[in-house]
């Protein structure tokens, strides 16, 4: 018997917060169907690398979640980058 998607959606919402994160990168890594690339592996590595220089430097300044998602939500409103 097949569970409705609102039941799993229930269930999964009480989970606690770190196995809602992974469920969530799951469902959504599950959308694309398609295999990346050596290649696309190998830039995101270094892409990462990169990004984690720069914070171990000092050179960029990391955000907290709620300020992150606060301006996330203000550009997407067409508020642009809030101050």
């Amino acid at each position: 018997m097949s569970r409705s998607p609102d039941d799993v959606l229930t269930e999964a919402l009480q989970l606690p917060v770190g196995a809602r994160a992974a469920l969530a990168g799951e469902l959504i890594g599950s959308l694309d169907e398609s295999e990346p690339s050596e290649d696309v592996e190998a830039a995101w590595g270094e892409e990462i690398r990169r990004r984690l220089t720069e914070i171990d430097a000092g050179t960029v300044m990391t955000v907290p979640w709620a300020e992150a998602e606060r301006r996330i939500l203000a550009a997407a409103s067409g508020r642009g980058r809030p101050r």
